[in-house]
């Protein structure tokens, strides 16, 4: 049974969320912490991870939910519902899309989706920000490491532009924020 579940829950996340890793993020969250396969501190905990790690987002967090619900098989489950969607839609597409290509509903269908995909990556994003913080007394207080190892690695892809006339490799900033958030959390 958990099989199945792991299957079709992952399938619809692969089917209802477009534009990859950050906008599938609420969809996971509520359904990975929902069903109690993970706690939230854990997910959070994993998405870091999972985006410093080669492979795909949702793929890395179909895996590891999988592996931690029923082991490899539940992770060769769980990976192959959150993939089969996907595979499907660009099958299809690419059927269709050889034929219609100049149709002006699918280039609508399209330009439609895009600012959806924008609303959910900013909602992840907002999201991801409140977790940085601590309700206390009625306000919100910031967690100051996190405060200043973001402000510093903002401050260093701007001075990197700046100096350099390009952007900074997304490995690089990886390998930077990695660095400081160990220094800053273990201070």
């Amino acid at each position: 049974m958990i099989y199945l579940l792991l299957f079709w829950n992952f399938f619809k996340i692969g089917l209802f969320t477009f534009g990859g890793g950050y906008a599938m993020i609420p969809l996971i969250r509520e359904t990975v912490v929902g069903m109690g396969w993970l706690d939230e501190e854990t997910l959070l905990n994993f998405i870091g991870i999972s985006e410093a790690t080669p492979g795909a987002f949702a793929i890395n967090v179909a895996t590891f939910v999988g592996y931690s619900q029923a082991g490899v098989l539940g992770s060769i489950v769980a990976t192959l519902g959150v993939v089969m969607p996907s595979f499907i839609v660009i099958s299809s597409i690419m059927l269709f899309f050889n034929k219609k290509s100049k149709n002006t509903m699918v280039e609508g269908a399209f330009k439609g989706v895009l600012p959806v995909i924008c609303a959910l990556i900013c909602a992840t994003g907002v999201s991801l920000l409140l977790k940085v913080t601590v309700l206390i007394n009625g306000g919100f207080v910031f967690d100051y490491r996190a405060v200043i190892v973001a402000a510093t690695v903002i401050a260093v892809l701007f001075g990197y532009k700046k100096i350099f006339n390009k952007k900074m490799s997304a490995y690089l900033v990886m390998i930077i924020s990695a660095a400081l958030g160990m220094i800053a959390f273990s201070i």
